[in-house]
């Protein structure tokens, strides 16, 4: 059973305990990447994005259209910064587009 915190807790402090104990961490960042993908890179982008992944630390981008995956291959590590940056941790390491 789950150790019990007194009720002078702040809510964020139970939140990450609750976190950590359930290992759900994984789960949101999947989620987090996904969000941070659509806000930061726009309708355009959006339209022609199909999937996106996070395992471990790379993120898997499945993209409708060659010429924009090209384009985007040449700032990945500007995408993997702005994601970081969105998070505020260093989850991606590596982009990988498909």
């Amino acid at each position: 059973m789950a150790k019990r915190l007194s009720n002078d807790s702040p809510i964020g402090d139970i939140i990450k305990q609750i976190i950590e104990t359930n290992k759900l961490e994984k789960g949101l960042n999947q989620i987090s990447v996904a969000d941070a993908w659509k806000n930061l890179m726009g309708n355009g982008v959006n339209h022609y994005t199909r999937d996106v992944i996070l395992k471990g630390s790379t993120l898997y981008v499945e993209l409708t259209s060659s010429v924009l995956r090209e384009e985007l291959t040449y700032g990945k590590q500007k995408i993997i910064t702005m994601i970081n940056e969105e998070l505020g941790s260093d989850v991606v390491k590596e982009v990988v587009l498909k």
